[in-house]
């Protein structure tokens, strides 16, 4: 089938308007958040139902053309990227649709185009927490969320995105829809399939649907930001924290002095948090839902901790207005980094007990390889997942950027093996990390997870090249 008739059939499915191959049309799909990586589709598809995504699936396997799923297009390791102009880029973001929410069961069906944020919104209109956040979720899908199985803000207290899904619908790589949306909480009628799909970005079938988990909306909190000397004295905290406030701890971040200045930097009118600079600070929030003390509660952790001398000083937000000054310092800590330009960005997850010594073995490989750039260690610590950024000196080019950083990089992953850490701790594999992934996992476990793929996409055309090898090349319609 040549390009011409594909791109006549493609439209003949979900209409012309829908079909993108022009590279004016293409340009909003193709650079993923990161801005580092671009992607070569063969076209852009943008079907608005189950039933077209499915028919899309069946031309896109008797043409031979691999098909790579988009969400919100926020991913940050080219996992939305292909390249060689084969494939099909799937576009997510017409399935907009709420299909239920039952406020007694708690459970929110939304298709896969549907923004975190508004999973969130509909959670909301109906006293109902939909807890998955983070700070692209205006932008990200919950498809693309799911195929991650993305972390966020509030993994501590309600976990990652596969604990906060029930069911899910799915299109298989012949054309099959899978129907295994639930609202159940307790289901053993055998393996629970749905499972296999999350985290699988794409590379087992399109998600089309999901059935969500909901909560009590919170209508209470106490949120305080504190200053540290030292990061091994933030481990022993989280966990003192941890066993005090329990699970109504719901947010546990550190982030270095270095990033705050950026942050402060960045941000017009943001100001220092303390007087005197800390190494490291604490954002800390703790949540209720019914009528708690959360106000002694935090105050009775924070009296010892600062009695105890690892508390150098703290404030805690005393209106809803403090508390997003607060939360904006993490945020823009975020973005000044990308203002930066081009930077080494790093998700990696070790053991609580292990963060410091990630830290400092992070820090050696910098100033080994790296003289002169910028180590910048943030992110969740109260389940253990680091972000290790570095920023090159202002003005380096892409090409010696990531010429001076990819032996930096490997020998990273190496100490994170060493600390029996993860090289993904919420973004996932993408193309990017593939390499790595396959010389970090052992043979078996890469057997296994292999005879998946086959079994159930023996062709390859799912997402190729993400998270799995892609097939060997074959010319496709140009």
């Amino acid at each position: 089938m040549d390009r011409d008739q594909l791109l006549a059939e493609l439209a003949a499915l979900v209409g012309a308007r829908n079909v993108l191959a022009t590279a004016a049309d293409l340009a909003g799909y193709v650079r993923d958040w990161s801005g580092d990586n671009l992607a070569d589709p063969l076209c852009v598809v943008r079907p608005g139902s189950t039933q077209e995504v499915a028919a899309v699936v069946r031309l896109a396997a008797r043409a031979g053309i691999g098909l790579v799923p988009q969400g919100g297009n926020t991913g940050l390791v080219a996992g939305t990227c292909p390249t060689g102009g084969r494939d099909i880029l799937l576009n997510m973001g017409r399935m907009r649709a709420i299909r239920a929410l039952d406020p007694l069961d708690m459970v929110l069906q939304v298709e896969a185009g549907v923004t975190v944020e508004e999973a969130q919104r509909a959670a909301e209109a109906q006293n109902l927490l939909f807890p998955l956040s983070f700070g692209a979720q205006g932008s990200a899908q919950i498809g693309g969320a799911i195929a991650v199985n993305a972390g966020g803000l509030n993994v501590l207290r309600y976990g990652m995105m596969r604990n906060l899904v029930l069911g899910l619908e799915v299109v298989l790589p012949d054309g099959t829809v899978i129907d295994m949306l639930s609202a159940l909480s307790k289901d053993n009628r055998g393996l629970a399939l749905h499972q296999l799909f999350i985290g699988s970005e794409g590379a087992l079938g399109i998600v089309t649907a999901a059935s969500l988990r909901l909560s009590p909306r919170i209508t209470r909190r106490q949120t305080a930001l504190l200053a540290f000397a030292d990061l091994q004295e933030i481990v022993s905290f989280a966990a003192r924290a941890r066993a005090h406030c329990s699970d109504l701890l719901s947010a546990f971040e550190f982030m270095p002095g270095a990033a705050i200045d950026l942050a402060i930097d960045h941000v017009p009118g943001l100001q220092a948090p303390f007087a005197d600079r800390a190494a490291y600070y604490v954002l800390l929030e703790v949540a209720a839902s019914g009528p708690v003390d959360l106000e002694a509660l935090l105050m009775g952790l924070l009296e010892e901790a600062l009695s105890d001398g690892p508390v150098l000083d703290g404030v805690v937000a005393t209106s809803d207005r403090q508390r997003q000054d607060l939360w904006l310092l993490r945020e823009a800590m975020v973005e000044a980094q990308a203002a930066r330009g081009w930077h080494l960005r790093t998700d990696f997850s070790v053991p609580l007990s292990r963060v410091a010594r990630l830290v400092e073995a992070l820090q050696a490989v910098v100033a080994e390889h790296l003289p002169g750039w910028t180590p910048l260690a943030y992110g969740h610590m109260g389940d253990g997942n680091v972000h290790f950024n570095v920023l090159p000196p202002a003005g380096i080019a892409k090409a010696e950027f990531f010429a001076q950083s990819a032996a930096a990089r490997a020998r990273m992953y190496e100490v994170v093996r060493a600390l029996d850490g993860s090289l993904s701790a919420e973004h996932g594999i993408g193309r990017e990390r593939l390499a790595a992934l396959h010389a970090d996992r052992p043979a078996p476990l890469l057997a296994l997870a292999q005879a998946v793929k086959s079994l159930l996409d023996p062709d390859g055309r799912m997402n190729p090249g993400c998270l799995f090898p892609a097939p060997p090349s074959e010319d496709g319609p140009r």
